[in-house]
Formats: C-alpha cells, sequence, structure tokens
C-alpha cells in the first residue's frame, strides 16, 4: 500500500492543469459522475458549471448521425494556467507534484478519449494518442497544418489571443475567449480524422480529478510488475539550455493490487518514463486508473445515490467546462450504458514513430483509423473502397497477408534481418505461421519455439543494427521495439503474447479488441480490429503495466 501523503494545500486551493492533458483519468472520471451523477440535478443545480460555445463551428460540419447514439470528446488540457490565466503556485507543481515550472506555457490537450454511448449495449471510449501526426483544423473550421493532434489548442489559442488583443482584451477575459478557439480547434480537428459527429465535449484540469481522488482515497490500482519511477531533476546549463530533461513520478509500486492515495494515484496516471511504450502505456493507464474509480464509486454506492453523488459534484464542477446544448438531464437513460462495467477502453493504433521537423511523432493513417472507429461504434463503412475490409478472407486461415506499406521492410533491412519467433499465446502454431508471414514480407526466417513466459502483450526486441526493421516489425502488433544487448547483431526477436488470439486475416496483426457488434464472440461481429495494446475493461480493477 502507498503512504505517501498528498501534497499540502497552500493557501486558496490551486488548479494544477499542467498534469490534467497527462491525465485522462480526469476527463473519464468526471465522464462516469458526470452521465452516472449530473443526471440527477436540475439545471439551477448545475450553475457553477462553465458552459462553452466552442461546438457551434464543430457542429456546421459533422458528419450525419446515423442512429440516437451520443459521441462525447473529454479533453485534459495540459497547462500550468488557472481557469482564469494566472499561473499555478510554483510550490504546488513543482516541488509537490515535481511537473516542472509553473512559468512554462503550453496548452496542449495530452488527453483526448471519445466516449461513444450507443442507444444500448456496451460504450466504447477511445483514446487518441497525443503525439499522432494529423491535419488541424483552426477554430473557424479551415485547414490549419500538419501537427500533433495535441497541439490543435494551443496553436488556435495564440492565433485568437493574438487578436484578442489588439482588440483591447486582457486578464481573464483573453484567457476565457481564447480558450475557447482552442477547444473549436480541438473537437473539430478530432471530429475530421475520425469521420464522427463530436456531440458534446467536456474540458477538465486536474483539480477535479485530484478532488475526486482526495475523496475517494485510497483507490485500488493494479500493476502487472513491480515500478520504480525516480524523479529526476531539469539540469540546464548557464546560458539556459537544457542539458538533461527533467521527468519522473517518484511512484514506487509492487506489482498486484495497491491502495494508492491521491498524490499517488497523480503519479500513477501520470508517468510515462521507464515504462516500455512511454505515452501509450500510460494511456493504458489512465484508462485503468477510470475503470477503478467507477467500480469504486459503484462499490461504495455512490452512483445512484442522490446525496453522495452531490457531495462529489459539488467538489469538481467549479473545474469543469461544458458544451452549452448538453442537457445533462436527458442523460438519465443512458447512465446504465456508462457503469456496472458496461465500458471498454480501447487506443487507436499508430503505425509507426518517426522524426519530423526534429519533433517525435506518431505517423498514423487516418483512413484506417476512421475504418477501425466505426467498425467499433457499430456504424456503417463509408463507400470508399480504402474503408471497406477485406471480408473475402475474413474466416481464411493461415499466415497475415502484407501490412500497409508504412509497415513493410524497405531495402537491405529485410533481407539481412533474421526474426525469431516465440509463442508465448495460446494459439497452437501461432508462431510458425507468423514466422512465415515474416518471411513472405522479405525478413529471414529465425527460430522458432514455445517462449518461457506468457505475457499478456506481444514483444518486440532487437539486436545492433536491426532497429528500424524492429520499430517495422513491431507496428504490426501495435506495441514499440526495444534494444536488446542479448541478441546478436542484425536479429530481432518476437514474443507473441495473449493479445494474439488468432491470425488475423484483415493484415492488421496485433492487439485486437471488439467487432463492430461489441461482443467478440457474435459470429455476425466484423472481422477483429487493431488496437494500441489490449482494451481496458471496467467492471473491476484491471491490471496494467
Amino acid at each position: 500500500m502507498a503512504e505517501r501523503r498528498g501534497p499540502r494545500r497552500l493557501g486558496r486551493r490551486p488548479a494544477p492543469g499542467l498534469i490534467a492533458g497527462r491525465t485522462a483519468a480526469c476527463a473519464l472520471s468526471l465522464a462516469v459522475l458526470g452521465v452516472s451523477g449530473f443526471a440527477w440535478y436540475t439545471t439551477d443545480q448545475l450553475n457553477g458549471v462553465s458552459r462553452s460555445h466552442a461546438l457551434d463551428q464543430a457542429r456546421k460540419n459533422a458528419p450525419e448521425h446515423l442512429d440516437a447514439s451520443v459521441n462525447i470528446l473529454l479533453i485534459g488540457l495540459d497547462s500550468r494556467k488557472n481557469m482564469d490565466g494566472t499561473d499555478l503556485p510554483k510550490e504546488f507543481v513543482q516541488d509537490e507534484l515535481h511537473a516542472g515550472s509553473s512559468e512554462i506555457g503550453g496548452y496542449n490537450t495530452n488527453s483526448l478519449i471519445v466516449l461513444h454511448i450507443p442507444p444500448s449495449g456496451k460504450a466504447q471510449a477511445v483514446s487518441v494518442p497525443r503525439d499522432d501526426w494529423v491535419q488541424t483544423y483552426n477554430a473557424d473550421g479551415t485547414e490549419g497544418r500538419m501537427h500533433k493532434v495535441k497541439e490543435a489548442y494551443g496553436y488556435a489559442k495564440d492565433a485568437a489571443e493574438q487578436k484578442l488583443r489588439a482588440k483591447g482584451l486582457k486578464g481573464a477575459d483573453l484567457e476565457q475567449q481564447s480558450r475557447e478557439a482552442g477547444r473549436s480547434a480541438t473537437i473539430q480537428t478530432v471530429q475530421k480524422l475520425l469521420d464522427i459527429p463530436i456531440d458534446h465535449f467536456a474540458e477538465v484540469n486536474l483539480i477535479g480529478f485530484y478532488d475526486i481522488a482526495k475523496a475517494l482515497e485510497p483507490i485500488p490500482v493494479c500493476l502487472n510488475k513491480a515500478v520504480d519511477d525516480p524523479i529526476v531533476s531539469r539540469v540546464t546549463d548557464s546560458k539556459g539550455n537544457v542539458v538533461r530533461p527533467g521527468g519522473g513520478t517518484g511512484l514506487k509500486l509492487p506489482a498486484g493490487v495497491s491502495q494508492v492515495n491521491a498524490a499517488d494515484a497523480l503519479s500513477f496516471v501520470r508517468q510515462r518514463h521507464n515504462l516500455t511504450n512511454g505515452d501509450l502505456d500510460r494511456t493504458h493507464r489512465q484508462q485503468a486508473f477510470i475503470a477503478s474509480v467507477e467500480y469504486k464509486l459503484k462499490q461504495q454506492g455512490v452512483i445512484g445515490d442522490l446525496g453522495k453523488m452531490q457531495d462529489l459534484l459539488n467538489v469538481v464542477k467549479k473545474d469543469v467546462v461544458i458544451d452549452d446544448q448538453w442537457r445533462l438531464l436527458d442523460f438519465v437513460q443512458q447512465a446504465p450504458n456508462l457503469t456496472g462495467g458496461n465500458v471498454e477502453f480501447n487506443t487507436l493504433p499508430i503505425d509507426k514513430f518517426a522524426t519530423v521537423g526534429g519533433q517525435e511523432v506518431n505517423q498514423v493513417d487516418p483512413v484506417k483509423l476512421r475504418r477501425i472507429v466505426k467498425q467499433l461504434f457499430g456504424q456503417p463503412l463509408d463507400a470508399d473502397p480504402a474503408l471497406t475490409p477485406a471480408t473475402s478472407a475474413a474466416t481464411a486461415p493461415g499466415p497475415s497477408p502484407s501490412p500497409s506499406p508504412s509497415l513493410a521492410p524497405t531495402g537491405a533491412s529485410a533481407a539481412e534481418t533474421t526474426v525469431d519467433v516465440l509463442n508465448g499465446s495460446s494459439v497452437a502454431g501461432a508462431a510458425a505461421d507468423e514466422s512465415k508471414a515474416l518471411a513472405a514480407l522479405g525478413y529471414r526466417a529465425g527460430k522458432v519455439g514455445t517462449a518461457d513466459s506468457h505475457p499478456r502483450t506481444t514483444t518486440v526486441r532487437y539486436g545492433t543494427g536491426a532497429q528500424d526493421a524492429g520499430q517495422r516489425i513491431a507496428a504490426r502488433y501495435g506495441v514499440t521495439a526495444t534494444a536488446s544487448t542479448a541478441l546478436a547483431p542484425g536479429r530481432v526477436q518476437v514474443v507473441l503474447g495473449a493479445d494474439r488470439a488468432a491470425p488475423d486475416p484483415a493484415g492488421t496483426t496485433g492487439t485486437t479488441g471488439t467487432g463492430a457488434t461489441g461482443d467478440s464472440t457474435d459470429p455476425a461481429a466484423a472481422p477483429a480490429l487493431q488496437m494500441q495494446g489490449p482494451p481496458v475493461k471496467a467492471g473491476g480493477v484491471p491490471c496494467v503495466d
């Protein structure tokens, strides 16, 4: 059990929005509270919740809704500013939470989650990785530049702020109105990227999450393996240049279930260093924490209890911004779809890691993402052949065909790379099938055998000189390859994990989520979908890395 004390209060309670963007838990915890608790309230009782017009432009260009489902975009904002634009207390952000300097600006949306609530059945929550390199859109709906998806908010806010300053606006009014532009740009960027209508949105900062965690602590979390994330100080030279970036949360927890306080809850959902897949693993942490919060709320009888919900909502509503047309009372009929473990969280896949303009980014295929989202949400695919899965091979056994060109090997990298495949999954013959599939792509077949362990997720390691091939192979499974001195030069090792449920006929070998029906056992379900790691299911305390 984690014993570290939470941050002390420093006068007026701060609202450390910095970590909000790094904690999707904030957004989804609010969503769980929102649909199961806000529905009890009258409009007058919700006067403390800030309303926004940021959806106005997005609604004009939104794709058509084909059923009575609802899509909610949950935004976690990364900013060291309060809602009124003032700096967060340095002592709290830097010294207590080890989250950097309060003086550093920036408005990245490091948490972007689309919550899809169907008319009936399982709700789906889809995380968009913050570093996905995408076409962004401006607040007025026009095309912007290619940026990381998290940056759409900040660029639009900066552009609006310059115009507003020229008009004489300043202070809290300047902050609030320029943030409206950031919200609008973010909503439209996600809506265009996934080709789905965004019906509502909620933006939250850390203090809402922290106060929920404080009210509910201790909160159970579960890890597949022990973690130790020591704090590393930021070092600069005499000219102020960063010699070594700071990092780490100070979190140290054993494998298995731990009961964490509010401070450690923040560290649990913020950690990205000392994790195999960095930010992508952190996304799964956030999803698991959300599931644990929902589980505890239900176990304690909070969900559905007007008095208990009112106490929690009074704590967080001052730190929430929602759209002006969200009639929360109408949500009461959909609340059951978000409680009782009836939510599944997935992370959209990336194709590969790349460097663009000196920035490390995730390269993604928007067409593939739209297909995945529409199948997951049970929506019909467009007539565009690029959005239609290859159904002719839907039941064909054997190795997967070639993946998209971005995942295929190039030049000598294939012929000079030997790939060993070990089976740690429950699928008989999976290693041999996968070895044949990789050989068909041009890689040299190496050792085929049984792994000594049974990992939950497929892992890929590479020896000296095989980094490019290793990363390309890893992209097939939605994971990140890691270097290994134990492997010979030019060699890659694939250990198939529990996520290797069956050969993937659609050419998207990797971890799978649910089909369009939300029930993978349904024979009429669509082909399994490639996701970035295994789904996180609510209804308990899920274990993650």
